[in-house]
């Protein structure tokens, strides 16, 4: 695939509605040619290996089984291993899905920057409510990605099978052999598709990801993901209480104050609710310093 160059319009995003219990099988063998021999899985993007950000974007699956060599990640998997290692992804595509017991699974390939949880919601959607086999992304040109797709876990092990037994094993064989012989139904997301190929697809994948619009929610979760933390909060309150602290107090009192207001909610064993609580009254705090040499202060002398 070509790297990433401008941000074509997706198809509109259907309203979120809860899928299915699913499995997922993650791909993050392979040579990498491309990339030299690079560890691909492993490259970072903002911040976050390749491997990790596919991880997120499946977080929901019941049982997740990432076919490769083991690695540290940000949540357990299921590890396998297709036999031989390098049999290509048909084999390796099997050996995941003999570790998955779900109805739907979602297959993914490891290089994937761009896939969210909301695409792959999508793609499940679109599974059940066309009755296809499975649901493939497109990508810009309007190939099929048929490691961006979700499936129907009983015709692919039906194929799977038969394709064994026609040739001996599944060793080396193209995926097109698989999917031609599955009914398709096609989404596109251009976006979402994009996977890194090459050095020239990193390079553009990192360039993209500090673009203005994605670089704060990029390091939000890359911080999160790198302390540990599962832990959605009010982002926009913590910035507007860090300028308030800056405008009222003094400069460096804006990160000092979100990190007390932090502190505090952790001492509270708290989650959302307690971090807005305490920015709501260290916010309070900054406007009564800013505030209590005014004439009309509630304190005034």
């Amino acid at each position: 695939m070509s790297a990433y160059e401008a941000e074509p319009q997706a198809d509109p995003e259907p309203q979120a509605v809860p899928v299915a219990a699913y499995d997922a099988v993650i791909l993050a063998g392979g040579a990498a040619r491309r990339l030299g021999g690079a560890d691909k899985p492993a490259l970072r993007v903002g911040g976050r290996a390749l491997l990790d950000r596919v991880l997120a974007a499946c977080a929901g699956a019941s049982t997740t089984v990432v076919v490769a060599g083991r690695r540290p990640i940000v949540r357990p998997v299921v590890w396998a291993r297709e036999e031989p290692p390098g049999a290509g992804p048909l084999a390796a595509l099997d050996a995941g899905l003999r570790r998955t017991t779900a109805e739907s699974v979602v297959v993914l390939s490891a290089d994937l920057p761009f896939l969210h949880e909301e695409t792959v919601r999508r793609l499940l959607s679109t599974l059940r409510e066309r009755g296809a086999e499975g649901a493939v992304l497109t990508d810009p040109d309007g190939r099929d990605q048929p490691l961006v797709a979700a499936y129907r876990s009983e015709p692919l092990r039906r194929e799977l099978a038969l394709l064994a037994a026609e040739h001996g094993s599944l060793t080396g064989l193209p995926l097109r052999l698989l999917t031609a012989e599955l009914e398709l139904t096609r989404i596109s997301d251009p976006v979402a598709s994009f996977d890194c190929d090459t050095w020239e697809d990193v390079a553009a994948a990192r360039a993209r990801i500090r673009e203005h619009g994605h670089v704060l929610d990029e390091w939000i979760t890359a911080v999160k993901d790198e302390l540990g933390i599962d832990l959605d909060v009010d982002v926009r309150l913590l910035l507007d209480l860090a300028r308030d602290a800056a405008h009222g107090v003094d400069r460096p009192a804006a990160p000092l104050t979100t990190f007390l207001v932090g502190y505090a909610a952790a001492q509270g064993k708290g989650g959302p609710e307690a971090v807005a609580e305490a920015a709501r009254r260290a916010a309070a705090l900054a406007d009564r310093w800013a505030n209590e040499d005014r004439p009309d202060a509630p304190d005034a002398g």
